[in-house]
């Protein structure tokens, strides 16, 4: 049988944040929770449905295979995760996930509590339009917390080492009774952490990380555009107490440029003429991001015409195919004119005039129409 598709398992748009997907998420899980729908076996399996999207769509690289690739990112051992109907994970491991930080945070069982992942970071990386199209290595400088030197990372003071906590046993819980229900809590006295120091470093003050400015070359690949995101896997914050680091997400934002539009791989621009080189016809030079081009511009061009210039364009990070450039014209009326320049086209606007259905057949079509138009009013 078909999945049936994640955001529909969790009732969501594809467009939902993380906040969305976690509310969600907790939602399904408490209405179809086993210890809540005693022993209905379609609950159960609609329960490791909701388990399995939720795996995908809460992680930022599964989901972006997901929305790209479907349920086949996931097949013959993709990139793991996302199935369900069996596995290792008891319904117990699942309850302490969806509910751990409602009650204090954590995983039930017996399990050693596992040291939390640092936080991913966001780092937004204003662009040129050139940078963007031709790829750039550059430097940037992430404020974030990195592991300590001198304990590295243990928060524990030199020449020592945290010991387990002999109130949870190294699990990082404990248990409490409320009536009918056993509710998991985070241990007080390692606050989770399974272990306790007790003379930490006087660097990090027990926390294995500090605050500090980190210098990170991003290679910036070619056809980059506005949105898209450079992933630098363990740049992120390092975790507390030598957990690992998360990730440092690069995003781009490509600057508005002087003269060219972009749209994925095409790029447009407005090229102004004179009037007398869209009546009579000329050669005129444009510019591209490689350098100038000349441009044909046939006889009686009018404004809005749009030329396309094959090959012109950008060449997506997602694709080889170059685009074009599109140069639309637009014929500018001249203005600042002498005596004698205006005088000059007084007199072809009344030699002109004798003929102007000829010269200028939709000005002449636009206004018969209009004086049909009240003629009609009037009838």
């Amino acid at each position: 049988m078909s999945k049936r598709d994640y955001y529909e398992v969790l009732e969501l748009s594809k467009d939902a944040s993380e906040r969305d997907i976690k509310k969600a998420y907790k939602r399904l899980a408490m209405k179809y929770h086993p210890d809540r729908t005693k022993g209905d076996k379609g609950k159960e399996e609609s329960f490791k449905e909701i388990k399995a999207a939720y795996e995908v769509l809460s992680d930022d690289q599964k989901r972006a295979a997901y929305d790209q690739y479907g349920h086949a990112a996931f097949e013959q051992g993709g990139m793991g995760g996302g199935g369900y109907g069996g596995g290792g994970q008891d319904f117990g491991d699942i309850f302490g996930d969806v509910f751990g930080d409602i009650f204090g945070g954590g995983r039930r069982g017996g399990g050693q509590s596992r040291a939390r992942r640092g936080s991913d970071l966001r780092y937004n990386l204003d662009l040129t339009l050139e940078e963007a199209v031709k790829g750039k290595t550059l430097e940037i400088k992430v404020p974030t917390y990195v592991s300590c030197d001198p304990c590295n990372g243990s928060g524990a003071k030199k020449g020592t080492s945290a010991k387990t906590c002999t109130t949870c046993h190294g699990h990082g819980q404990v248990q409490m009774r409320q009536g009918l229900f056993a509710v998991q809590q985070t241990c007080p006295t390692c606050s989770g952490n399974g272990k306790v120091i007790a003379d930490p470093c006087t660097s990090c003050h027990g926390q294995g990380r500090v605050e500090k400015t980190k210098t990170l070359s991003v290679k910036i690949p070619p056809g980059v555009d506005t949105g898209d995101r450079i992933r630098l896997s363990g740049e992120g914050e390092a975790g507390e107490h030598g957990a690992p680091a998360g990730d440092l997400y690069v995003q781009a934002n490509v600057r508005e440029h002087k003269i060219f539009v972009r749209d994925e791989n095409s790029l447009y621009c407005e090229v102004p003429i004179g009037f007398t080189t869209a009546a009579l016809g000329g050669e005129i030079e444009v510019p591209t991001l490689e350098g100038k081009v000349k441009l044909k511009i046939p006889k009686e061009t009018q404004t809005g015409k749009m030329f396309r210039l094959r090959g012109k364009g950008v060449k997506s990070v997602r694709s080889a195919t170059v685009g074009d450039l599109m140069c639309k014209v637009v014929i500018e009326t001249p203005v600042n004119l002498s005596g004698d320049q205006a005088d000059l086209l007084r007199q072809l606007d009344e030699k002109m005039g004798k003929s102007s259905k000829k010269h200028s057949p939709k000005e002449t079509g636009f206004f018969d129409g209009v004086k049909k138009f009240f003629d009609d009013l009037k009838s």
